[in-house]
């Protein structure tokens, strides 16, 4: 059930970020019969109605002059006092077609207007604040309906009272950073999204601005140990999470979390871990890209180059999205950076509650393995019995060193 609402996110994103990143038509195969001919190429009614509606407007008819030169070469329209028209001149400016010179330094300072920064508001304020908040409601209401039929996962056999050490000091720091780091991000990041709706109303704007100035300070600040985590993350557990023939036995029974007594092979980390695993590298790396271009605005453009990749292997024309921009203005960069950021977030999200489920109330004794860095022995071989044999043979090889200890 949750696939609809992530394609239809997903979808709805690629959409609205293609009208957000090409503002304009193709031109118009047949110009002889634009109604714009007979008034000179002056805006419809029709043209107001579909920008008000939001919907994609052929400005072609802006891009060329009467004569259909483009507008550097076109015979000027004299306004009263001579001199190009004042339609003229915010014609050129519109589409970065003006010869502008500016004293503010920077790649962005010589775009003086940008329209398309309206998609990227009515993108952010409608699909993904719409799509991602049912995504994130339908994630809990599903873990709520597993968890009122299926219960508490528990140890079907008798506890031993010994204990085996699952993660190392180390291991459990760099899962808490990265985990932790990813909560707070989290946190801040819904209060950016959906504050003005849900907060004002309640506290005011005058405490909701202070609050919203620090989860701009906590959120830009706490990416650094993100991505710290992320890569220790990476370091530690990459070799444990290629996966093997036994991941396939576990998929086959979905790893027993909808039968009693079920407890497929699996070694140190089984194929639903892997799964989050993977998920967590790739989204982690995503939203790190796309987050540094917006820490560093202006300096980091990637969408461009990507739309051109893109377009090479064919997929964007195959889902229905056409030819992707690939000429992109800097402001553009930055709100595609922006779109994206926020649909791989909410993603994320998703992902995260159910791994936190299943690690605090959703399965006995699982907690442990990230609170203290020890599980009960029968745990441990019920969820990962080829990693408990592992370790056995370890400890044979190394005489002294034990593989459980009594539990406390």
């Amino acid at each position: 059930m949750l696939i609809r609402p992530i394609l239809g996110l997903i979808l709805t994103a690629f959409m609205a970020l293609q009208a957000v990143a090409q503002d304009t038509a193709a031109p118009s195969e047949t110009a002889v019969e634009d109604p714009r001919a007979a008034t000179g190429g002056a805006t419809t009614l029709e043209d107001i109605l579909r920008r008000q509606e939001g919907l994609k407007v052929d400005n072609s008819f802006r891009m060329t002059a009467p004569t259909g030169a483009p507008p550097s070469t076109a015979a000027p329209q004299l306004s009263p006092l001579g001199g190009l028209s004042d339609s003229d001149v915010w014609r050129d400016l519109r589409f970065n077609q003006a010869d502008v010179t500016t004293q503010a330094r920077g790649h962005a300072a010589g775009v003086l207007v940008q329209d398309a920064g309206m998609g990227w508001l009515m993108f952010r304020e409608g699909p993904l604040a719409t799509y991602g908040a049912w995504l994130l409601g339908g994630t809990l209401a599903l873990l709520a309906v597993f968890f009122l039929l299926r219960g508490r996962i528990r140890i079907d056999g008798r506890k031993t009272g010994r204990t085996i050490v699952r993660f190392t000091s180390v291991e459990r720091f760099g899962h808490w950073l990265f985990a932790g780091s990813f909560i707070v991000l989290g946190l801040t990041g819904l209060i950016s999204l959906f504050g003005r709706a849900v907060m004002i109303p309640l506290f005011g704007k005058e405490s909701f601005a202070t609050l919203a100035l620090a989860s701009k300070w906590v959120h830009n600040n706490v990416a650094w140990s993100f991505m710290l985590g992320l890569v220790m993350i990476i370091v530690m557990w990459t070799l444990h999470n290629i996966p093997n023939r036994h991941d396939l036995k576990w998929l086959a029974v979905a790893g027993g979390l909808f039968s009693k007594g079920v407890h497929p092979p699996a070694r140190k980390f089984n194929a639903g871990q892997k799964m989050i695993f993977w998920g967590c590298v790739v989204l982690g790396l995503s939203i790190s890209a796309s987050g540094l271009s917006l820490l560093f605005p202006f300096e980091l453009p990637m969408f461009a180059k990507t739309f051109a990749l893109l377009n090479d292997t064919g997929l964007p024309q195959w889902v229905g999205l056409g030819v992707l921009p690939t000429d992109l203005a800097p402001h553009q960069e930055m709100q595609l950076s922006q779109a994206w950021h926020a649909i791989v977030a909410f993603v994320f999200m998703a992902m995260i509650l159910a791994h936190i489920y299943l690690g605090s109330i959703g399965m006995e004794g699982a907690f442990d393995a990230m609170g203290s860095g020890e599980v009960e022995e029968q745990w441990a071989r019920e969820h990962h019995g080829l990693w408990v044999k592992e370790m056995e043979e370890r400890a044979r090889s190394a005489p002294g060193k034990a593989s459980a200890t009594p539990a406390e």
